[in-house]
């Protein structure tokens, strides 16, 4: 990244902290951890020359479950023909960085603490959260280094979230809208799906993938008040497993694949997605190909093969999976029913925020037990007996661990060759994902 210009004097007294130090400083800018307007957000901006309108070419993704899995198929593609992609998503699972792909590349730690500290001077000490912040810093790392695209993963809801200051994306994408953060977003369907809505823009195509009736109604709606063409799951394109294959089909013609490597028969969805837009981008079947092959993403049904956990229990299957809304337990059941048969055990730590039942109820019916462990240093963790009590409720035989590490130590001295699946919340998964190495 090329020199930054000075910074003032109350920069250069951070400049040899790490990132971490000026993330936490930044965390108390603003009382509240959600507050959804785009007031702050555009005073911010404004303060560092407006980078969001120099970005390559953006491709916007907001929906409730799929985001980070399509976004990482379509930048798998897009690489895949060799293009340079920036891509901003979130939640991170081990370190901040994650959040934040500089053509193709995790940013750096030096780079990442330049643009935050010359965030934080800029905003001059003014309330802005935590999340807008920092989506500041990565517009402007995008807008610095050259790229042929750009991937923007909302981070909650679409039409207030903070990356909706783009007026004229490429394209826009809306994956399944299902009940999560109904706290902030509505408690209906078709509450959340106008909160996800709010990212179409006038006169731009949207990629609309499977959805609830009354959610598509509403987001189709959206799109034709905006005179924005739609590209809709079951009308404009379709996706089916056959064979073994996955099979592609729209109106330039049908694609035969393989099946995507990210796991889970919910999966297909999203690669569908993903090939709807790299195909209304104009590119062929070596992006496809890509997408479905070549794309990564940590903790959605991830199997762990090394680290210290892996040793712990050498006989033993590991699983690591993020979801935790009721549609993505509904999604993890379906994906394990796929596996050969072997007794699963959840390790499961959810946040307090969560429907814990309603995400339970459908692992039910195919997990033999559930160990319940808070959540390592989160302070929004949900106690390990209140989620206990959840599991015992949809019918589960239940036991509560101190951690990750001793839930795991009692499920193989009982079961040596049981598959275990550590679920429930992306912050559980990124803290084994730090502390497994």
């Amino acid at each position: 990244m090329r020199a930054m210009p000075d910074l003032g004097d109350e920069t250069a007294s951070m400049r040899f902290t790490s990132t971490d130090a000026v993330l936490e400083r930044m965390q108390r800018l603003h009382p509240k951890v959600i507050d959804l307007t785009l007031d702050r957000m555009g005073r911010c901006l404004s303060s560092v020359g407006n980078p969001h309108v120099k970005l390559p070419p953006v491709i916007h993704v907001a929906g409730t479950n799929g985001k980070g899995s399509t976004q990482a198929m379509i930048r798998a593609g897009l690489e895949a023909e060799g293009l340079a992609v920036h891509a901003y998503t979130s939640p991170h699972l081990a370190r901040f960085h994650e959040r934040i792909r500089v053509a193709g590349s995790v940013i750096s730690e030096r780079d990442l603490l330049e643009l935050l500290e010359k965030v934080y001077v800029a905003n001059g000490g003014e309330t802005i959260t935590y999340f807008e912040i920092t989506t500041v810093a990565a517009f402007l790392a995008f807008a610095e280094i050259p790229a042929d695209w750009t991937l923007l993963e909302v981070g909650l809801g679409g039409r207030h979230d903070a990356t909706n200051v783009v007026d004229n994306p490429v394209l826009t994408i809306i994956t399944k809208v299902d009940l999560d953060h109904q706290q902030f977003l509505g408690e209906t369907i078709k509450e959340i799906a106008g909160q996800k809505a709010g990212i179409i823009k006038r006169g731009i195509p949207v990629i609309i993938g499977p959805q609830h009736e009354d959610g598509l109604e509403v987001i189709e709606a959206e799109a034709a008040r905006l005179d924005a063409p739609t590209i809709s799951f079951g009308q404009h394109w379709h996706v089916r497993e056959e064979h073994g294959r996955m099979v592609f089909e729209d109106e330039s013609g049908l694609l035969d694949l393989p099946v995507p490597n990210l796991r889970g028969p919910h999966q297909f969805a999203n690669a569908g997605m993903a090939i709807a837009a790299l195909r209304h981008l104009g590119l062929g079947e070596v992006a496809a190909q890509g997408a479905v092959t070549n794309a990564y993403w940590p903790a959605r049904m991830q199997r762990l093969k090394t680290g210290p956990l892996v040793k712990a229990a050498p006989t033993a299957e590991l699983w690591l999976d993020g979801g935790h809304n009721p549609a993505a337990g509904e999604a993890l059941a379906e994906t394990l029913k796929t596996l050969p048969g072997r007794p699963t055990r959840l390790i499961c730590g959810m946040l307090a925020t969560k429907d814990v039942a309603g995400y339970l109820l459908p692992l039910a019916s195919v997990a033999e037990s559930l160990h319940a462990v808070a959540i390592p240093g989160e302070a929004a963790t949900l106690p390990a007996e209140d989620t206990a009590e959840a599991s015992i409720s949809v019918g589960l035989p239940t036991a509560i661990a101190q951690s990750v590490q001793d839930a795991l130590a009692e499920i193989v001295k009982s079961d040596p060759a049981a598959r275990v699946l550590i679920c429930g919340s992306l912050y559980l998964a990124g803290a084994v994902l730090r502390e497994n190495g």
